[in-house]
């Protein structure tokens, strides 16, 4: 339920009814935008008379909410969030690029990568350490010893490192990681997102191969429930029918209804989505185009010895050339609001 607030509402009748919300065994969300002030009410909200609260002089309007999502519901926060990593914003019209190889290779590969996605204009480094793999015999990651590599390379260029966590256990390794990655094989690792959701890392959640625009934004409420709501949504591709080519397909209709359903950040993987590393540039292009409020580009310095998805990785030069597409697309880039 959302009670929308009246102009300079009496500060000692908004006390009373948020009391009285407590009360009820409800929790109240309260959110100062521009031209209104908002109250989200998270809990059993049938027992409440609507029209009671309607009545009441501080109150503007009252409006049930049927998703079952709340705090990732842009109803309960119209304002867009912005998530802050090391300086960098993300969301709100912020923008920033995610770049760097699929996994952690060697300490000389990953700061190389690192220097050179730096130049071209990157704001954080990508690089996995752990790496679920569909084959048990692929290359799995160097797990903690990647970890500490990403962290080298961050003390040589000042990036801030985003990698993914598989599992519960693996919590203490990312004290000095900057931002957490949920994979789309995860996402729905609930007792993972719950964890996370006690933390106060930004999290990057990676949409399911098949799972709805819904289930994403129910894991994210899983996170944002625990405490935790420096929340990024990533669509990295959905499994279809279609075989041509690509890896997953791309689903960008997803940026401007995820824009419309929550406030939360909105980034785009092209590279796990196409599979290919010429389709990556013209889907950054759609990408930023659409409203995405950033992007995540697999980059090796060497993508035909690359352990893993070297077919969709760029070359730095590559990647700059896509930088400088997407400079060109940004000031025509869709806006929600």
């Amino acid at each position: 339920m959302v009670v929308i607030l009246r102009q300079n509402a009496d500060k000692a009748q908004l006390a009373q009814l948020e009391n009285w919300i407590r009360e009820m065994g409800l929790e109240s969300r309260k959110t100062e935008g521009v031209n209104s002030t908002i109250l989200g009410l998270v809990g059993d909200t049938s027992k409440i008379d609507i029209d009671l609260i309607g009545a009441l002089d501080i109150v503007e309007n009252v409006k049930r909410i049927q998703e079952p999502y709340k705090k990732a519901n842009r109803k309960f926060h119209p304002k867009d969030t912005v998530v802050e990593v090391g300086g960098i914003k993300i969301g709100g019209g912020n923008f920033a690029v995610i770049a760097g190889p699929c996994s952690v290779e060697s300490e000389a590969q990953i700061c190389e990568v690192a220097e050179a996605v730096k130049a071209k204009g990157a704001a954080m480094l990508r690089g996995g350490a752990f790496k679920p793999r569909t084959s048990p015999y692929a290359f799995q990651g160097m797990r903690g010893e990647g970890i500490e590599l990403l962290k080298e390379a961050k003390s040589k260029t000042g990036l801030p490192i985003v990698t993914e966590i598989m599992d519960i256990s693996q919590l203490p390794l990312f004290d000095n990681v900057d931002v957490i990655q949920v994979g789309a094989r995860n996402m729905q690792n609930f007792e993972l997102l719950k964890a996370l959701g006690h933390t106060n890392k930004p999290i990057l959640l990676k949409r399911g191969l098949a799972s709805t625009i819904e289930e994403l934004l129910m894991s994210a409420e899983y996170i944002m429930s625990g405490g935790n709501e420096n929340v990024m949504l990533c669509e990295r591709g959905i499994r279809t029918f279609e075989t041509a080519t690509t890896r997953n397909t791309l689903d960008l209709c997803a940026i401007p209804v995820l824009k419309e359903r929550s406030h939360l950040p909105v980034i785009i993987d092209p590279s796990h989505a196409t599979g290919v590393a010429r389709l990556v540039k013209p889907m950054c292009i759609a990408a930023t185009a659409a409203g995405a409020d950033g992007l995540i580009i697999e980059v090796h310095n060497d993508p035909a010895k690359a352990l893993c998805d070297g077919k969709q990785s760029l070359t730095p030069e590559a990647f700059g050339d896509v930088m400088k597409a997407v400079e060109a697309v940004r000031p025509y880039s869709y806006k929600f609001n």
